[in-house]
């Protein structure tokens, strides 16, 4: 079902999925972001981060129509802190949920800085792997290529585009910070351009994502909500043939 006769939603965004913890809120008068990398406080954060830009645009958690959430991949324990307080909030008051992807909040972010056409991201997971994904910007949005994936740096692979060998990729995330020269040895023949400066993802470049998802009648409730954790304690998704 589409939401287009709701022309102007009301979007708060939640993610914490990596060291960077944010909220952002878009509504008629603006858009109100909240932010920083506090690995262990994230917890503590993002409540009080959620009631500021809602006091700062005047509005409280009734006047908001939906609530994208981070659903990683990315650290489990900060993806569960995301998902659990989102999930509160929309329990509380019947608020539908849009789960937004961190490759893609990273991807996005990079459209807006860079104008990044397409992106190669990757996320520290620890345990000498990344969180990896390709992604192409489709109308202004990202699009993830796939699935996301956790593999060895060594193992990241790009689609087969012939027909586009002057593509440019867009390098972003704590992957190529970590792992930087062997991922690009692994890329050969790819063009590269570094976009040092994102890092993380980030609650306000979900937004657009939400728009979209908003749009097109894409949203769950709080109890169909999930996560996209990728590796977890029990499974691991690996490449094909691990």
């Amino acid at each position: 079902m589409s939401n287009m006769t709701h022309p102007i939603p009301t979007i708060l965004a939640i993610d914490s999925a990596t060291e960077f913890c944010s909220v952002a809120l878009s509504c008629a008068d603006g858009v109100f972001e909240r932010g920083q990398e506090a690995p262990r406080q994230h917890a503590d954060l993002l409540l009080p981060y959620v009631q500021s830009v809602l006091d700062e645009a005047g509005l409280t958690l009734q006047d908001v129509d939906a609530i994208a959430v981070g659903s990683g991949p990315g650290s489990f324990t900060g993806v569960r802190i995301a998902a659990g307080i989102a999930q509160g909030l929309a329990f509380s008051q019947s608020i539908p949920m849009i789960p937004v992807s961190s490759l893609v909040a990273m991807a996005q972010q990079a459209v807006r800085l860079h104008d990044a056409s397409h992106v190669l991201a990757a996320i520290d997971a620890r345990m000498g792997e990344v969180y990896w994904g390709t992604l192409e910007r489709v109308d202004g949005l990202m699009r993830i290529q796939g699935k996301a994936v956790v593999c060895a740096p060594s193992e990241v692979t790009v689609p087969s585009v012939d027909e586009l060998t002057d593509l440019t990729w867009t390098t972003v995330g704590t992957g190529f910070e970590t792992y930087g020269d062997v991922l690009i040895e692994h890329l050969p023949h790819v063009r590269l351009q570094r976009a040092v400066d994102v890092r993380f993802p980030h609650a306000l470049d979900m937004l657009p994502v939400a728009f979209d998802a908003w749009a097109r009648g894409e949203t769950v409730t709080a109890d169909q909500f999930d996560v996209e954790y990728v590796r977890n304690e029990v499974t691991w998704q690996k490449l094909p043939g691990r």
